[in-house]
């Protein structure tokens, strides 16, 4: 399998969640300002999207949209626990978790990625996210992940997302809830991991 990734992007979350899950892949960094791969390759011809992530099944058949992929990827070992059976109420609170992470927050921030956004229009942003976070605070304060005790491809997609915030200004010191689920989350061996191999922090 290949995941194509861009550093700390959206991509950080399927590269935690390969982790993870054992199964072995090649992780191949699609620049998101060239749209080209390292050798040059146009990013376009193996994703039209242009974006990432993209995941590459040995089959040749690709998966795109970073909470499709997590599940996929999730159903492949359900021992790990990653995400809960299909067809149950806890799966589709995961799905609930996944869609709200996406439009609620993903989105939330990317006009605040956007140059020459008006400051007055980036202090809308920032607070519509500080309402949605106290929302996901609120949701962390009798449990240590999302859907409880087990650590699922949500959990992974919200501390990415949430990492975002400090690069734009965006004030989540008041979450308690939310700083320990990030410290929590961010001790975990194989976000370090993923995190040192996109260049995010400094180690072995």
């Amino acid at each position: 399998m290949k995941l194509y990734y861009s550093p700390g992007a959206c991509s950080l979350s399927p590269h935690i969640v390969l982790l993870e899950s054992g199964l072995p892949f090649q992780a191949v960094m699609a620049s998101t300002k060239t749209h080209r791969l390292a050798d040059g390759t146009d990013f376009y011809t193996i994703n039209p999207k242009g974006y990432v992530p993209l995941l590459e099944l040995d089959s040749g058949e690709r998966l795109s949209e970073g909470p499709a992929i997590v599940q996929w990827i999730a159903d492949q070992v359900p021992e790990k626990k990653l995400a809960p059976p299909a067809g149950t109420m806890a799966r589709y609170r995961l799905v609930e978790w996944l869609n709200f992470i996406s439009t609620e927050l993903h989105k939330g921030f990317s006009p605040l990625f956007t140059p020459g956004m008006p400051e007055e229009a980036k202090a809308l942003f920032r607070s519509k996210l500080g309402d949605r976070f106290a929302h996901v605070d609120a949701a962390l304060a009798d449990k240590p992940h999302l859907l409880g005790e087990d650590f699922s491809v949500a959990d992974a997609y919200l501390f990415v997302v949430s990492g975002w915030a400090r690069l734009v200004g965006v004030d989540l010191s008041r979450f308690t809830h939310l700083a320990r689920f990030i410290e929590r989350v961010g001790a975990r061996p194989a976000v370090q991991q993923a995190m040192r191999a996109e260049g995010l922090i400094k180690g072995g």
